[in-house]
């Protein structure tokens, strides 16, 4: 029987599609011997959450995702992002009574298998910590040049509370006076994102911003339209998710590796 989310629980959801242009059937990738999307939801069972919930509009996701001992929730196949199809759960979950109005929900990608269910966890108490505070995310520092000025690095800048200016694919704070050897002050954004089940409902109703379609970056929305993003910062940077062939090999060999003791260096 579902439990009913309670005012300090938090609930998982995934969202998981498999038209990938990348990588086609991406979620059902095994490794390890388990489909990727089901050790997204492993990881987020471990995190603590009261609820895990993979959200997808595939008949066969939701085969190997139930096989497994997870629960999934068929979804329309028109969303345009994850956020919206997770959107549309979290209004179900609402109309049903099983969650309310301030339960927290952590959206969890569905190609991160590698994700530290400590920082779910972790997003998940930022929100239930800053009650002026919308969405709540992460960061970690920027330790090379190559990364700084990397456009699919994603950097944010804060305010003292920690909470976001801005997030822009271009290198900033950008330092005036600043030489090849000066230390880098930027931090990279950690794609987590952690909502209150009211304002979930609410984002997928505001406007897309200018902003937003110029750095194709969705919590811009947020910011545009007046709502604050807590920020929290990750001690170190959280493992890579799988994109393409490239990074599925590359996790296939970490999780064998931590599977029979040996590096995969």
């Amino acid at each position: 029987m579902r439990r009913k989310a309670g005012p300090l629980d938090f609930v998982a959801l995934i969202p998981a599609r498999r038209a990938s242009t990348r990588l086609p059937d991406k979620p059902l990738a095994d490794i390890g011997g388990k489909p990727m999307v089901v050790r997204v939801a492993d990881r987020a069972r471990d995190s603590g959450a009261s609820l895990v919930i993979v959200a997808t509009d595939d008949e066969a996701i939701a085969a190997v995702v139930t096989s497994h001992g997870h629960e999934c929730a068929m979804t329309r196949a028109s969303h345009a992002s994850g956020t919206d199809r997770i959107a549309e759960v979290a209004a179900a979950l609402t109309r049903d009574g099983t969650i309310d109005g301030n339960t927290i929900i952590v959206n969890v990608q569905g190609d991160e298998p590698l994700i530290d269910p400590l920082l779910i966890a972790r997003a998940a108490a930022t929100l239930a910590g800053a009650p002026d505070c919308a969405i709540a995310t992460a960061c970690h520092a920027i330790a090379s040049h190559e990364d700084f000025l990397n456009p699919n690095v994603v950097k944010v800048v804060s305010d003292a509370r920690g909470r976001a200016l801005y997030f822009s694919r271009a290198p900033i704070p950008w330092e005036r006076d600043a030489d090849a050897s000066s230390p880098l002050r930027a931090m990279r954004h950690i794609g987590l994102y952690a909502y209150r089940a009211s304002f979930l409902a609410l984002f997928t109703t505001l406007e897309p911003a200018p902003l937003e379609g110029l750095e194709a970056l969705e919590q811009l929305r947020a910011l545009w339209h007046g709502h604050r993003i807590a920020v929290f910062v990750a001690e170190t940077a959280p493992a890579a998710g799988v994109d393409t062939a490239d990074d599925l090999a590359r996790v296939r060999t970490l999780v064998a590796a931590a599977t029979t003791g040996v590096s995969g260096d």
